[in-house]
């Protein structure tokens, strides 16, 4: 079904609530339309695309933007799903430090780079994303050799960016989520890598995580929705150490400023930020008379 934006991550609640399986999403490049679909194995009864046109109006009614175009249904042929997807999925460089592929593929690293070998399952964080590479290039260039520095991930996702962090040296090396599922496979991940006993994946919701003084992190990176960068603005700038930094990631370029000005208000500044395509994301610091232990 068409989306946008700012309504792909409530329109793709609405499909698993309806049809219990998961979804996935992707821009039309030629169109340049969001797309949310379903894959499933019977045709949906009647009563499930009501339901379906019900939540699609409560979404509208909330202020969203829904691209023009109704949900439609297409019968697809038979196929090995489980190979074609591979093709989306390419191995990325960044820098001269990490290396982020797929088990299938053969690629080398190059001398002095760290390797993080990913299967994302159904959790959002594969690298090819703007806001996940954004936040995994930060990681590679906050990095300083032979000094010890602690990093925390707020909203795991696959696991790629702790397990990116472990790889390249950081310790001690948390990350949380709220989805179990995510948990699960995050963890899968970070055994995979064989960095299993060099970083902590929990769930939690962030709302209930506290970061008292001595848990706290020279590198903080946040990639997770708007709403909860703004409503738990202080329960997150609470983790990052007097000095840190913090990397905000998942925000549409139409959001940022806001969210700029909310940290601003807490006493950050911009230190860095880029745009690409929809998104922008940007790396905080503290103004010097807030960085107080």
């Amino acid at each position: 079904m068409p989306a946008s934006a700012e309504s792909e991550e409530a329109l793709s609640e609405a499909l698993v609530d309806i049809f219990g399986q998961p979804t996935s999403s992707f821009l039309d490049v030629e169109t340049g339309r969001t797309v949310v679909e379903v894959y499933l194995s019977a045709r949906p009864d009647s009563e499930q695309f009501k339901t379906l046109q019900a939540r699609v109006a409560k979404v509208r009614r909330t202020g969203l933007q829904i691209a023009p175009g109704k949900p439609a249904l297409t019968r697809l042929r038979a196929e090995d799903w489980a190979e074609s997807w591979k093709r989306h999925f390419k191995p990325i460089e960044i820098g001269g430090r990490l290396l982020i592929r797929p088990t299938w593929s053969k690629r080398r690293r190059k001398s002095g780079q760290a390797v993080v070998v990913l299967d994302p399952g159904l959790s959002f964080g594969t690298g090819q994303h703007p806001t996940t590479r954004f936040c995994a290039e930060q990681i590679a260039t906050f990095r300083r050799d032979q000094i010890s520095q602690s990093f925390l991930d707020l909203g795991t996702g696959s696991g790629i960016l702790a397990i990116a962090a472990a790889r390249l040296g950081y310790s001690p090396v948390e990350a949380y989520d709220i989805d179990p599922e995510a948990v699960r496979i995050a963890n899968a991940n970070a055994r995979k890598n064989r960095v299993a006993n060099r970083l902590r994946i929990r769930r939690s919701d962030i709302a209930k995580l506290r970061g008292p003084s001595d848990s706290r992190f020279e590198l903080v990176c946040a990639n997770l929705i708007y709403d909860l960068l703004l409503e738990q603005r202080d329960r997150i700038l609470d983790f990052v150490k007097p000095g840190g930094r913090l990397v905000l990631a998942g925000i549409l370029r139409s959001q940022f400023r806001k969210v700029c000005r909310a940290y601003k208000e807490a006493g950050w500044r911009l230190a860095f930020s880029r745009a690409e395509k929809e998104w922008e994301s940007g790396v905080f610091v503290a103004n010097k008379q807030h960085q107080t232990v």
